[in-house]
């Protein structure tokens, strides 16, 4: 099961991007509009094995993807 919540959780984040780019376009001539750009994060790492003390590494499975912030793009627009 946690495959599947993994899949779901990053169609929630791409969801949410999209919802972020939507917003781009409906304001696009909007006089000050300042964009948003979503950035996506890992969510939590679980460790199957851990590393041995030969330097192989630790045996990880992650458990999705979210947003970890929409910032505004702050450039300067036309004059």
């Amino acid at each position: 099961m946690i495959s599947m919540f993994t899949g779901v959780s990053g169609l929630r984040a791409h969801q949410r991007a999209v919802d972020v780019i939507a917003n781009n376009i409906a304001n696009i001539n909007t006089v000050g509009f300042k964009a948003g750009r979503a950035s996506f994060q890992e969510a939590l790492v679980q460790t199957l094995s851990a590393a041995s003390t030969s330097g192989t590494n630790p045996m990880q499975v992650g458990l999705g993807v979210g947003i970890g912030s929409i910032e505004n793009v702050m450039t300067q627009g036309n004059l």
